[in-house]
């Protein structure tokens, strides 16, 4: 199918106009030949040639025959070497392809392209001679990249480089091996789905915390931070309990510019998993609730005892029998606080972590929030702007906004205000007020919303306010001012120093070399467009291959190996590749072993193809699927959508496809022909991973083809598939 030979289509206008003129000479000839005659001679004449028409057709088909053959000879020694020949060129001109074009063809043919051979060679004797002065020049670059290679390798925190879309463009091996231990399917793609270069960090972490997180960081840097940073704490969708600490990533300094500009390109994330220190802080509280609550017994009875060892009269074997209670109760409690010991002495004590703030930023912060969110006014009354908090600010606004949309819709409150003052009484904390005016509000009300999950628009969060409160050590309660007719909540928050974090130590130095970054993602910001829009070398693919039982999916076939690898940039990632074994539930045939290599004991104790397609949905999520022959690969996963729970709704391209629209001339359309056309070395045909990289560099040598055919968009790309001979095969 892939290897059928089309023909040239000026061959056919060439035998058409042929037919067409022999038709119209042999009219002709008979007609001229019968003006010539009499009329009986004439009606002679055509009762002879009436009973031989059928001699006549023959005859002409014999000749056009003979026509079409010398046609078809000529075009595959004159015409057909040399449109092949072109196209090859033009892979020689538009990419890096470096190979010599085949002598064929007629002897003219076969000179031009002995000439094309030695203009190659020549320019790549000056692009050798051109990459080493490059090279040379270069060699500060390369040892800064080394030192940061050597910096983010030694690292032992995880530290993740996005762009201001979120998109990661750097990352560490700490990294990737802490996000494989976030996957919800560690065993399939071993993270894989979620880390990546290119990939949105938003898969992990919530968008609007994120978002928070930098509001605060540009608060700062626009009161004259040096080293503006924030933290917080998150959960993820596989249950993990993560510690994050963002900074920001500027804009190189302006040459003459008195300031740093506030801009922001990206940011850092220093990741740290506190699941276990959690769960440890949790486990004890459990010990220390176990103790109290058990000790309380025993604390009684031995209390009870000492009370009764008072009285002057009491005999002497009761005053032992009373000792005894003493000593027996304290045996025990000894033991069991020993034991207690004994079995929480590896906890480690984790505090959810409170940032520094100022006051008036997170006052500010509020109000913005409270009006987005709720559309209620709010302002600001009595603010101490010396103030600094040390708080969880982003759960801490989740409360205020709670509190306030709950004051609209259930007592019709039209404005609020927000207060901060040093807290009375209280050396180190804080009041932070939320007044309104309006109608009283009993004591049951309050405690109900103090306990009731915060809803913060449309959304319910698990978190309550008292588990804000707790959180931050402090305390919640509801008041009245009768002269003034208002009414306000009260937060009592802990204070922090006001000091900004201290700069980072400088740089170490090291030879070894960055594993994961492409910093020509900090220009990725266009996320406006739709993808049949987006020019071919803006987006982001996961080219992939499947290994199957057989050819036919609907009649039983199952897939048996999955492998993918992801073009980022226009650039191949090798390293961040998605290759499973899949147990296909029934009989590998023999016939089909030989092709793959895969062998029915390699398939048993592999994942099911209901767990492998999730992983693989979420490796190619927000990304163009690629393959080669597509349509039989994606008939293969779209019978499993129902069975897996996804849909496999993304654009998909061809590289058969597109090959035919670049190179309509040539021979052959299958992989292992467009591989030797574009000097692509072929490792592992026929292993899943193996094919997706062979069909991921075929198809970034297609890109700047396409270019030269006026097709730059995905759109386009996709329309000019459809127009192929290829495109009507159906599976």
């Amino acid at each position: 199918m892939a290897g059928q030979k089309t023909t040239d289509r000026r061959l056919w206008w060439l035998l058409g106009a042929a037919a067409l003129l022999s038709l119209v000479w042999l009219v002709l000839t008979i007609g001229l030949l019968g003006a010539t005659l009499e009329a009986d001679a004439r009606q002679t004449v055509w009762g002879l040639l009436g009973d031989r028409l059928t001699l006549i057709a023959l005859t002409w088909a014999a000749g056009m025959a003979a026509i079409a053959y010398g046609l078809k000879r000529w075009f595959d020694h004159w015409i057909t070497p040399s449109v092949q020949l072109a196209e090859e060129a033009q892979v020689l001109l538009r990419t890096d392809v470096v190979r010599e074009l085949p002598l064929k063809g007629n002897v003219e043919t076969r000179v031009l392209a002995g000439l094309f051979n030695q203009l190659v060679a020549q320019r790549e004797a000056l692009r050798t001679e051109m990459d080493a002065r490059v090279q040379v020049a270069a060699q500060d670059i390369e040892q800064e990249k080394s030192r940061l290679a050597a910096l983010m390798s030694e690292l032992t925190q995880s530290v993740v480089v996005c762009n201001l879309d979120g998109r990661i463009i750097l990352y560490n091996q700490r990294a990737r091996m802490q996000f494989r231990a976030l996957s919800q399917a560690p065993g399939v793609a071993g993270g894989a789905e979620l880390m990546g270069l290119g990939r949105s960090i938003y898969s992990v972490f919530d968008r609007k915390l994120v978002t928070h997180a930098l509001e605060n960081i540009q608060q700062r840097m626009l009161r004259g931070a040096g080293q503006p940073s924030a933290q917080f704490v998150t959960t993820t969708p596989a249950g993990q309990l993560l510690r994050v600490q963002m900074a920001p990533v500027r804009p190189p300094p302006v040459a003459g510019a008195d300031e740093p500009s506030l801009d922001l390109t990206g940011f850092v994330l220093m990741l740290d998993n506190i699941t276990r220190d959690f769960e440890a802080e949790s486990a004890k509280d459990q010990v220390l609730h176990t103790l109290t609550e058990r000790s309380r017994a025993a604390l009684a009875n031995m209390q009870a005892a000492l009370d009764i060892l008072d009285y002057p009269d009491l005999d002497a074997p009761m005053r032992e029998r009373f000792l005894g209670v003493i000593r027996d109760e304290t045996t025990a409690l000894s033991r069991r606080i020993g034991a207690l010991e004994a079995g929480s002495t590896d906890s480690l004590k984790t505090r959810w972590p409170l940032e520094d703030m100022l006051g008036t930023d997170l006052v500010t912060a509020a109000q913005k929030r409270i009006e987005t969110v709720t559309t209620l006014p709010a302002s600001a009354a009595e603010l101490d702007g010396a103030l600094w908090l040390k708080v969880e600010s982003f759960s801490l606004l989740q409360a205020l906004v709670s509190l306030t949309g709950r004051l609209a819709d259930e007592f019709e409150v039209r404005f609020v205000q927000l207060r901060l003052q040093p807290a009375v009484g209280s050396p180190g904390k804080a009041w932070l007020d939320l007044i309104w005016s309006g109608q009283a509000m009993s004591t049951e009300t309050v405690m109900s919303w103090e306990m009731d999950p915060m809803k913060v628009g449309s959304e319910t969060v698990r978190l309550t306010v008292r588990d804000v409160v707790e959180r931050h050590n402090g305390a919640f309660w509801f008041e009245r001012e009768r002269q003034r007719h208002q009414a306000f909540f009260r937060f009592l928050l802990p204070l922090a120093n006001p000091q900004e974090p201290v700069d980072a130590a400088p740089l170490s130095k090291n030879d070894s070399r960055p594993e994961y970054y492409d910093f020509d993602l900090f220009k990725t910001t266009e996320q406006t467009r739709t993808l049949d829009d987006r020019p071919l070398t803006d987006l982001v693919y996961t080219v992939f291959d499947t290994e199957t039982t057989g050819l036919n999916p609907g009649q039983g076939d199952e897939i048996i190996q999955i492998g993918a690898a992801r073009i980022v940039n226009h650039k191949l990632l090798r390293q961040e590749c998605f290759e499973q074994l899949v147990n296909p539930q029934r009989l590998i045939p023999a016939a089909s072993i030989p092709i793959h290599g895969i062998r029915p004991d390699m398939v048993m104790g592999q994942p099911t193809i209901d767990q492998v397609l999730p992983a693989f949905h979420a490796f190619a999520q927000d990304t163009v699927l690629v393959a080669h022959n597509a349509a039989f690969d994606m008939r293969f996963l779209q019978i499993k959508e129902s069975q897996a729970g996804v849909v496999f709704d993304h654009p998909v391209l061809d590289t058969l496809l597109l090959s035919a629209v670049i190179h309509p001339n040539q021979d052959s359309h299958r992989l292992e022909a467009i591989a030797e056309r574009f000097n692509v070395t072929i490792v592992g045909r026929h292993t899943a991973l193996g094919d997706a990289m062979v069909t991921a560099e075929v198809f970034l040598k297609l890109i700047p083809l396409l270019a030269e055919k006026g097709i730059h968009t995905l759109g386009q790309a996709r329309e000019a598939a459809k127009k192929t001979y290829y495109a009507r095969i159906r599976y």
